[in-house]
């Protein structure tokens, strides 16, 4: 008897509670294209188990005191443009003890429990909120391979912006000198936010490696302001791919010596001309590059990347750039040319560098991409703004907060 009113009352409740998640819907403002960005996401959910109040740019994890190396991930989060630092980002991490398995700890805060399917975090993770400058800081352990021995060493990584965007997943933390980090691995990367390859810094007892966030970079359907603005190169935060040029002047002259595999430790410059080459300015750009090189000694590397395949021959192009490196007399400078930057030969059609464009200069440091200009003038304010972009990326990392966790 008394079963009738309950039932009545459950479906009530429910309806009631439709009715109030569709209105929160449209009172936020979140459309059906906001909730797909980013594309699929299992257990995305997850994301927020445990998740405190009060969360600062700043956690260290609980596998700090495992046995193993220790390890701060470090880096800016910028804004789809990749210069406007974003504040307030929400990123949570989640990664395996150093033997690889991801394990629930009741004594541990953070763990999680599993799941009736049993799927869990477990219980090395943790949350940060990007600071004013876009900072952030993980201080953790490096993560063990699975047992499988199937994968390479990973740190998880989630992004949450402060808006109506649903949160999405992005490239992992993964470590460069990690064999099972395989050529063919890197290449099938989706580079979502930017590469996730941490090549790491040691100081004292401390390994940092350091990666820029750049929001909406590779995720599936975020929204982008249009722009008719032509492109060319890698993107803000993406790693360049190794490639062989013909070396004609410079410190390899003769070789094919891959420009990132020997010189990508530092800063370094791809300044890169194809179809439409302005030899004024060429010459312009490239003494004020020889300036620049020698200042800077082996903290900078420039390479001038010639890839016109109009009228080409690999003797007279050789014969074109020595002619030119003699004429400026160059000693810092390379000048090195590829048959096109469509060329598969040399990989420099992996690159992405547009032919058409006018000129295309690509500022790398650590193999990353961290500035890029297109159709840049040879003018004092120009000379002045890639000096002004090298400073702001010369210091090895940040100053480091204190270690605690939230």
């Amino acid at each position: 008897m008394n079963q009738l009113p309950q039932i009545g009352l459950f479906v009530t409740l429910c309806i009631f509670m439709i009715n109030c998640n569709g209105q929160t819907k449209q009172k936020r403002g979140i459309s059906n294209k906001q909730e797909a960005v980013g594309g699929a996401f299992e257990k995305s959910e997850f994301t927020y188990y445990g998740i405190p109040k009060t969360i600062s740019s700043s956690d260290t994890s609980a596998g700090w005191n495992l046995n193993g190396q220790r390890i701060l991930l470090t880096g800016i989060v910028y804004q789809i443009d990749g210069e406007t630092p974003a504040s307030e980002v929400l990123l949570y991490y989640y990664q395996t003890n150093t033997e690889g398995k991801y394990l629930y700890k009741a004594e541990e805060s953070r763990s999680m429990p599993p799941n009736e399917l049993g799927q869990t975090h477990g219980y090395i993770r943790g949350w940060v909120k990007t600071d004013k400058d876009g900072k952030y800081f993980i201080y953790t352990i490096r993560p063990g391979t699975y047992p499988s021995n199937d994968e390479p060493a990973h740190v998880h990584i989630t992004v949450k912006e402060p808006n109506d965007i649903k949160e999405y997943y992005i490239d992992d933390f993964v470590f460069d000198d990690d064999k099972l980090l395989t050529s063919a691995r890197r290449r099938k990367m989706e580079n979502r936010c930017g590469s996730g390859v941490l090549r790491l810094v040691q100081k004292g007892d401390l390994h940092i490696g350091e990666r820029n966030i750049i929001l909406g970079l590779n995720i599936p359907d975020y929204p982008k302001k249009p722009t008719k603005e032509i492109n060319s190169g890698r993107n803000i935060g993406e790693d360049i791919i190794s490639f062989i040029p013909y070396h004609a002047w410079g410190p390899d002259r003769g070789t094919r010596t891959c420009p990132i595999c020997k010189y990508g430790w530092y800063h370094g410059i791809l300044y890169c001309v194809g179809k439409n080459p302005n030899w004024n300015e060429i010459k312009q750009w490239l003494i004020f590059l020889e300036i620049e090189s020698k200042n800077r000694e082996k903290h900078l590397k420039v390479y001038f990347i010639y890839g016109n395949d109009i009228g080409y021959t690999k003797i007279n192009r050789e014969r074109e750039l020595a002619k030119l490196g003699e004429e400026l007399k160059l000693e810092k400078v390379a000048l090195t040319f590829v048959p096109s930057f469509s060329d598969s030969e040399s990989e420099i059609d992996l690159n992405e560098i547009n032919p058409t464009a006018e000129n295309t200069f690509i500022l790398y440091k650590r193999n990353r991409v961290v500035y890029k200009f297109i159709n840049l003038k040879p003018s004092q304010d120009n000379f002045n703004l890639l000096s002004k972009r090298l400073d702001q990326t010369i210091n090895e990392y940040f100053d480091l907060p204190k270690l605690g966790q939230q």
